[in-house]
């Protein structure tokens, strides 16, 4: 990965994001898989956030990115999980079924550093998370 630039610096930092939906649900498909794709997508564009490697699973997202070090990671956890859960919510009433309170998304995320494991080991295992162990696919975000 190269380096990237700001105004006043030079910078590669990556890590690896996780998180699940509120009780690990499987709600994250079809429509509602590709919609949050999306989503995401626009935040990290908006947050001029590098998406390296991502994957929409049914009831987990798992994101590598490469962020400013203006970001703080979880400040930027708080806003990708709170815009996708609130523009889902308002496009899918059939979620509130679900999700009757103020959470889509679990309150905790895991995040790794990427110098802890080689960007390799990490892709090895977004690959991983591509095909579901019944044949279904999950979206890939890249």
């Amino acid at each position: 990965m190269e380096n990237r630039h700001g105004s006043h610096s030079v910078y590669s930092l990556q890590v690896h994001l996780v998180w699940i939906t509120k009780y690990r649900y499987q709600v994250l498909q079809g429509e509602i898989q590709q919609r949050c794709r999306e989503i995401i997508r626009q935040s990290c564009n908006t947050l001029d956030i590098q998406i390296i490697k991502g994957v929409i699973s049914k009831d987990h997202i798992h994101l590598h990115i490469s962020y400013s070090p203006q970001l703080n990671i979880s400040e930027t956890v708080k806003r990708l999980k709170g815009r996708s859960f609130r523009l889902l919510m308002q496009e899918y009433p059939e979620l509130h079924r679900r999700y009757w309170g103020s959470h889509f998304f679990c309150i905790g995320y895991g995040c790794w550093s990427v110098g802890n494991i080689t960007e390799e080991i990490l892709s090895n295992y977004l690959n991983h998370h591509k095909e579901q162990p019944n044949g279904d696919e999950n979206f890939i975000l890249e």
